[in-house]
């Protein structure tokens, strides 16, 4: 017996309990709930995590250095950036050598708009980690709002020979939009689709970019791939619509604009260009239908109110036509075209003193479009001013005369006509400078601003449906206004990350740009 409890007291395991309690006490205190932040972190779960955060900082008296990264990150989610900003430099000072801290601190510098000093932050963060594509990349962008592009430039680059990204690639090539070099820009779009060749964004972007330059061909490769990688990029859809938009080919365009309407019902680009179909095809209400939910959308795009102010026109509703027109130079104050549409519809109105002084502004700011000389100058004749008539007459001659030297455009033969009429009623232009075969001279009479859009063709041939819808049956006075609607010459700068209609050289058609993305990784 004596055995048997002396063996009892040996196996007794009192020495490995005694043990536990002091593992508890070696564990590290300040970083004893990190776990439990973490999880409800990655759940979204916030409320739990703010909870256990406000617990975690208690005990440590607010040493915690993990509790305050993580509160600082969802008071960023919350738009509390302030606060994150606060909570962050928290951070750097609990660890100043911890390269993260500087960059969060440099990245709330930059989202409240502080973009010189979150540059600061970042070179100090670059000095403790010398190899870090984020810092060099969120440089660039810093320097982009700046609009020091050479540097932005050298730091997105030096990101590229760290380690290469699609949007270090879309950032670049940003600054290649905005500096206006849009050949460079493609080259660094297909180096990143060589990258990165199921990227979506970067193919429509690309295609979107070939339209701009109206090679069809490789556009529509592009946006065909995007569609190939992704059915319901509305992007590409929406660009892919707005092509056979412009040639005409309306119901195919509204076919593909349905399948956008499902995934962007509120999209104003795509609104506008429901609304443009419907003019191609002389549905008129219901292109005003379209073009007001597009206005209500995007109220201070100047693009909608042109073609509403187009449409109205069209239907020779001048006073609405004067409404929208007004609005939109005051979005658009230095396009000449958009003058010259206020002075049609002012003309209409009886108001000739007011049109003159429009007509006066828009050949001061449209150096190129003879159409703007020659409306100007029929006006001029109907009112007996054969001498300013004259002066304007032969000012479209010598716009004529530049674009035939620059390239063999076709001008549209109502213009012509029009332009010969005025000329024999002025009794100059024996040999004219026009060479396109004229109309019968016993065609109706058109009014100045809403007849054929375009006066010269698209690289693909001009619009004609388009333009027979833009034509009206108005005639004025003496002598009937030349034909050739609003034409613009030189294309719109467009956003290269942002959709956004842009009116090119036909006023009727929209082309849809990519969307913008995020300008700054977080």
């Amino acid at each position: 017996m004596a055995e048997d409890g002396l063996t009892v007291r040996t196996q007794f395991p009192a020495s490995v309990e005694s043990q536990k309690p002091r593992l508890k006490k070696e564990f590290p205190i300040l970083e004893k709930q990190n776990w439990l932040i973490h999880l409800h972190y990655i759940r979204k779960d916030y409320e739990a995590c703010k909870a256990v955060i406000k617990e975690q900082l208690q005990e440590t008296q607010g040493l915690c250095e993990y509790a305050i990264y993580v509160q600082a990150l969802i008071f960023r989610l919350e738009g509390n950036i302030q606060e994150s900003l606060e909570l962050f430099q928290t951070c750097a000072v609990l660890s100043p050598q911890c390269a993260d801290n500087l960059k969060q601190v440099a990245r709330s510098l930059f989202l409240l708009g502080k973009h010189k000093a979150a540059i600061e932050v970042y070179n100090e963060a670059a000095k403790l980690n010398q190899k870090d594509w984020e810092i060099c990349h969120n440089l660039g962008v810093c320097y982009i709002y700046l609009k020091q592009f050479n540097k932005a430039q050298d730091q997105l680059n030096n990101a590229l020979q760290l380690n290469r990204h699609d949007l270090t690639y879309i950032m670049l090539g940003k600054i290649h939009l905005l500096e206006g070099d849009v050949d460079k820009a493609i080259e660094i779009y297909k180096k990143a689709v060589e990258f990165s060749p199921e990227n979506t964004e970067l193919l429509t972007t690309l295609g979107l970019l070939y339209l701009q330059l109206g090679i069809y061909q490789k556009a529509f490769e592009h946006l065909g791939n995007a569609l190939t990688y992704d059915p319901t990029n509305y992007k590409a859809i929406l660009a892919a619509g707005s092509m056979m938009q412009t040639h005409g080919d309306f119901d195919v365009a509204l076919t593909k604009y349905r399948v956008v309407a499902c995934a962007v019902p509120e999209s104003p680009p795509l609104w506008n260009n429901i609304g443009m179909c419907f003019f191609g095809k002389k549905k008129y209400v219901a292109a005003i239908s379209c073009l007001k939910r597009a206005n209500y959308l995007a109220p201070f795009n100047w693009k909608i109110l042109y073609n509403l102010g187009l449409v109205h026109l069209t239907m020779q509703q001048y006073a609405s036509a004067f409404h929208f027109l007004s609005a939109a130079i005051n979005f658009q104050p230095k396009m000449g075209e958009l003058y010259m549409l206020l002075a049609v519809a002012l003309t209409n109105l009886d108001d000739m003193e007011n049109a003159k002084r429009a007509y006066a502004e828009a050949v001061r700011l449209d150096k190129c479009n003879p159409l703007v000389n020659l409306n100007y100058a029929v006006l001029l004749y109907n009112q007996g001013d054969k001498r300013g008539a004259l002066a304007q007459y032969q000012e479209m001659e010598k716009k004529v005369t530049l674009l035939k030297d620059r390239s063999s455009l076709d001008f549209d033969s109502e213009m012509v006509e029009m332009a010969q009429k005025l000329g024999a009623a002025l009794q100059v232009g024996e040999a004219l400078v026009w060479t396109k075969p004229v109309k019968d001279p016993k065609s109706k009479h058109r009014n100045t601003s809403t007849s054929k859009p375009a006066s010269f063709q698209q690289p693909l041939g001009s619009n004609q449906a388009l333009g027979q819808a833009m034509s009206s049956a108005a005639a004025y006075k003496k002598l009937p206004s030349g034909a050739g609607g609003p034409s613009q010459l030189t294309k719109p700068p467009s956003l290269p990350l942002e959709p956004e209609p842009t009116v090119g050289e036909n006023p009727a058609g929209t082309v849809f740009s990519p969307e913008a993305s995020e300008q700054i990784r977080e």
